[in-house]
């Protein structure tokens, strides 16, 4: 598949410096979501964001897809500022969403044309990489059945077969596999794993350890809207003196954890 050409010649495919979100709430008052967060992540690498529920993780991940605005700090990705280039970089971004909702009505191939087509895609190519994916995520025995007729499984393939239709350069996945049963989820580990052998750039948000062992160059341990700690698995076993992450994870997160966060 040949993707969107990047402008400009950029040595981190995503960086931040003390990305910040700050939320106003009438009842909690100034919540900071994300504080002060700056981490690189290099082309064709995958950065697993690894964190508990509420830690900051899908905010930080909606601010590099241009999703939601930063209150304060900076967020280039692929050499455009989200703030000031905002187009350009969602040409570039593939990003999923637990919270990103399909279409009932459309079948899943006719979803996946949809957004094709909003990215400039039509034709010989658009049905060349429409069949590439439906046959890599094992979606050819459903392509015609309407999306509120498939299982969580299907709707999750159909999900990223729609984010990556246009051949992004950064693909920011945000819990890609929750509530999915384990083979799915297997195929969709093993498809990261593909785009990074193919020189993509994937950042995804976890909470599952073994994920982000078996997939990730860097990890990012993040707790409270803050980036704790950040390394390769083997950098964080020897700084933290563990070898399980697990413990390596409690280890950092602990002096910060905050229950009501999790709620």
């Amino acid at each position: 598949m040949s993707g969107f050409q990047i402008e400009v010649e950029v040595l981190f495919m995503i960086e931040t410096r003390g990305l910040t979100k700050i939320f106003k709430d009438k009842k909690r008052g100034e919540i900071r979501a994300v504080d002060g967060v700056s981490f690189t992540c290099n082309p064709g690498r995958i950065y697993g964001l690894l964190g508990a529920n509420g830690a900051g993780k899908t905010t930080t991940l909606r601010m590099l897809a241009t999703i939601l605005e930063p209150t304060d700090g900076t967020a280039v990705v692929c050499g455009h500022d989200v703030m000031d280039d905002p187009q350009k970089v969602r040409a570039n971004v593939g990003f999923l969403s637990t919270a990103t909702a399909l279409y009932p009505r459309l079948t899943a191939q006719e979803m996946v044309e949809y957004f094709g087509r909003l990215n400039g895609i039509r034709g010989a190519e658009l049905k060349k990489r429409i069949d590439e994916i439906f046959s890599r995520l094992d979606m050819n025995s459903f392509r015609d059945r309407r999306c509120d007729k498939l299982s969580t499984g299907m709707k999750q393939k159909t999900s990223i077969a729609r984010t990556l239709v246009h051949d992004p350069q950064v693909m920011i996945f945000d819990e890609p596999t929750l509530g999915l049963d384990i083979m799915t989820a297997r195929t969709i580990l093993e498809f990261i794993r593909e785009c990074r052998q193919r020189g993509k750039t994937v950042i995804f948000s976890t909470h599952v350890m073994s994920e982000v062992e078996k997939l990730c160059d860097t990890i990012g341990i993040i707790q409270s809207g803050k980036l704790l700690a950040e390394g390769s698995l083997g950098e964080l076993r020897e700084r933290h003196k563990e070898q399980d992450l697990e413990e390596v994870f409690v280890k950092v997160v602990a002096p910060h954890y905050k229950p009501e966060e999790a709620a």
